[in-house]
């Protein structure tokens, strides 16, 4: 592709970017870093997720950076995370270790410990509150000071810290898969081109990094017919799991050896897929199969939408989009289809040029 060299315009792109200050400081209105972490969760959660880098206070900057345009804040924080130093690697995280804020089933009514359903919007009237329009912060206090002592007045029967997952439970009975732990490195998609065909590791990687409307639509046209599989949420996780690392000069053999560095939340979900296969007696039966999702924050559609398309990607099938690996993986990051999308704004003087010379060549000659 031919490009031409722009000459003489740095006045012309100094005067844009002093017009880009302009627009947005003409309201005489700022919005603080910290309030944007504080009222703006989701939307913080959303671009940690795609950029890869769990920073709650770098990805609200970034959203005031890009005025709340996602795809810019998510490359303001793909490029910082790029000039980041790679210290030291945690040890592998096991959700099993989550201490878990929300936990509900759609595969069953009565779960081990019981649903837990947390803050969500997904039992709220989706109608404008223009009650917000009067909000005060000294009201907002009062609310809160209310509804903690509410909370310090229960008194809880059970102290459950850690919630099983409602699979093992299926596997104790036979009805799921036990696998042996897969100690693989995993690939690294930020350090190492993406291999066709991908191994697991890679899928689920690009899969959690995707731009979430792109993953969404994607698992959501599964379920239209653009694919085969329909899922049934067996569990969606959302809660805080602990991070640790080895010690540098430890072997890392005793419990008490790594350090613990902090902790990150994150919405998992896992989902029974039901597939048909073959018993040692050639004949077909039922079984379920398991997708995986898991994402920055409190992102459940996208976790969800991600264990679909995982299931989908497990099963090649050249008749649907959704199962074709190079069509999903290439065409949902974020950073790469707005950048390719946005590059057409570019100079193109030369290869629109010789078309246009082509189709008067081709006028020209149907006129003589």
């Amino acid at each position: 592709m031919g490009y031409v060299a722009v000459k003489g315009g740095t006045k012309a792109i100094e005067a844009s970017i002093k017009r880009l200050t302009y627009e947005r400081l003409k309201e005489s209105e700022i919005i603080e870093v910290k309030t944007i972490m504080a009222t703006m969760r989701s939307l913080v959660d959303q671009v940690m997720s795609e950029s890869s880098l769990y920073s709650p206070f770098l990805a609200a900057l970034s959203i005031k950076q890009a005025e709340g345009s996602m795809e810019e804040a998510v490359f303001i924080m793909r490029a910082h995370r790029s000039t980041l130093p790679r210290l030291y690697y945690s040890q592998t995280v096991e959700s099993e270790s989550m201490f878990v804020e929300r936990r509900i089933s759609a595969s069953f009514k009565d779960i081990p410990e019981g649903q837990l359903l947390g803050a969500t919007t997904d039992y709220t009237h989706r109608l404008l509150d223009f009650s917000l329009l009067d909000e005060r912060v000294k009201q907002n206090e009062e609310w809160v000071k209310a509804y903690e002592l509410e909370l310090a007045n229960i008194k809880a029967t059970d102290k459950v810290s850690y919630f099983p997952k409602v699979v093992e439970y299926l596997r104790k009975e036979g009805l799921f898969d036990t696998y042996e732990a897969d100690d693989t490195k995993p690939v690294d998609i930020t350090k190492e081109n993406l291999p066709f065909p991908a191994p697991r590791s890679a899928r689920l990687q690009v899969l959690t990094r995707g731009q979430t409307g792109a993953v969404t639509a994607l698992g959501y046209a599964s379920l239209r017919g653009y694919g085969q599989v329909h899922p049934t949420v067996g569990e969606v996780r959302v809660g805080a799991l602990p991070v640790y690392v080895d010690q540098p000069n430890g072997t890392g053999q005793n419990h008490e050896d790594p350090y613990y560095i902090g902790e990150i939340k994150v919405s998992e979900v896992e989902s029974f897929v039901p597939v048909s296969t073959k018993n040692q007696k050639n004949e077909a039966e039922l079984e379920f199969e398991i997708g995986y999702g898991v994402c920055y924050g409190q992102n459940e559609t996208k976790a969800i939408a991600m264990s679909i398309l995982d299931q989908c990607l497990e099963h090649p099938e050249s008749n649907f989009p959704t199962h074709d690996e190079e069509f999903v993986l290439l065409h949902i990051d974020s950073v790469e289809s707005t950048g390719f999308i946005s590059h057409l704004k570019l100079p193109h003087y030369v290869t629109f040029q010789s078309k246009l010379d082509s189709v008067r060549e081709v006028k020209k000659e149907g006129k003589e």
